[in-house]
């Protein structure tokens, strides 16, 4: 009852408010101010007009002073070569949409004050025109079509099988950070269980041991895999396949320089491949700032620290690249110590008992010593 009571007050109130109003406009036209009402109108024609050639010279200069800030307007900002292609998608989406806006936007503000309210006029009023129905359907929908294809083939050259020499690195989301593995000497990324996770020690859970309990084996394959907390790096001009993942939420491999994302989906491996054009040195060059870094971002909400969870791309030549591999040691070390060759005392050297240290002794035919 309540709610109803409250329903058929808001009603009430409508109707008392439209109703007033109706009284005030028919007042107004007694009193004779149907004059002022439609110089008011003419007014705002005026201003409808005036108002788009502002808008139009502000769009003009906002794009002027703002197109040096955004990312896509020069070759140095598209740091791969696939964020090429995503480049030329986004002018291209912008030229039609751009188009679109300036002459639906004319077209708005001109009828406003071509067609506005006239005594000598008379409104025509038409309930259906097929051509003008198939031209604002047709139309768009082709336009749509450009660019969807456009969109779905970047999107399948991008999450298509990787070239036969990419270099292969597994990136895991966690809250709130990146965890990143290179395969070792044998180019295979051994196996891992969630169940073996140890924030200590093993970040992604590798099988570095038996366990019946869990019914997990030893995978020889993961001693020697690379793991990296915060900060990747790839080669230049080498493509690099990201093998994506997450350790507990969704999170999204976001690249904003290389224009590409991805998202990390526990449970369920995301593919991504680009080649970097650009090593960071050569960006901070080109760009003017000693501080530049390739960001790696997680553009899914995923947390109270959401914000925090930034990574690094460090692209380096492949000679840097070698040398800095050859400083990596196997997580698997990190671990187990002891199994670290390094860290492996030689062996004691065994005497040979075939020689005297001393004397050489022997025994004649008699079987008596004798010193020799």
């Amino acid at each position: 009852m309540t709610a109803l009571f409250i329903i058929a007050v808001i009603v009430l109130v409508f109707l008392v408010i439209f109703q007033i109003a109706k009284a005030s406009e028919y007042v107004a036209v007694i009193k004779g101010e149907d004059r002022i009402h439609k110089q008011n109108n003419k007014i705002n024609g005026f201003l409808m007009i005036l108002f788009l050639i502002a808008g139009l010279i502000g769009v003009y200069l906002c794009n002027e002073a703002l197109i040096g800030k955004t990312l896509f307007v020069t070759d140095a900002n598209s740091s791969s070569v696939q964020g090429e292609k995503v480049d030329e998608m986004l002018k291209v989406t912008l030229l039609i949409t751009g188009i679109v806006f300036v002459i639906t936007q004319i077209l708005l503000f001109w009828f406003a004050f071509r067609y506005q309210e006239s005594d000598t006029r008379k409104v025509f009023y038409f309930p259906h025109n097929n051509t003008m129905e198939i031209v604002w359907t047709v139309v768009p929908a082709i336009a749509l079509t450009i660019l969807v294809v456009i969109g779905l083939r970047n999107w399948f050259a991008f999450t298509s099988d990787a070239p036969p020499n990419a270099m292969k690195v597994e990136v895991t989301g966690k809250q709130f950070g990146w965890i990143f593995r290179y395969a070792g000497d044998d180019g295979v990324f051994g196996k891992r269980y969630f169940k073996m996770i140890d924030d200590a020690n093993n970040a992604l859970g590798l099988n570095w041991r038996d366990s019946a309990a869990i019914n997990v084996k030893d995978d020889p394959s993961s001693h020697d895999d690379v793991v990296l907390q915060q900060t990747m790096y790839v080669v230049k001009n080498k493509p690099v396949k990201l093998i994506i993942g997450s350790r507990d939420v969704v999170h999204d491999v976001g690249l904003p320089w290389f224009r590409l994302k991805m998202d990390a989906v526990p449970g369920t491996p995301t593919t991504l491949w680009f080649t970097p054009k650009y090593t960071t040195k050569e960006m901070k060059d080109m760009s003017g700032n000693p501080n530049f870094q390739y960001e790696l971002s997680c553009d899914q909400m995923c947390g109270n620290s959401h914000y925090s969870m930034k990574g690094v791309i460090e692209v380096v030549t492949q000679p840097e690249f070698d040398a800095w591999m050859a400083k990596q040691k196997p997580a698997y070390f990190s671990a187990y110590p002891e199994k670290d060759p390094a860290n492996q005392k030689p062996a004691t050297p065994v005497a040979d008992t075939t020689k005297a240290s001393a004397k050489n002794i022997a025994r004649d035919s008699s079987g008596k010593k004798r010193n020799i």
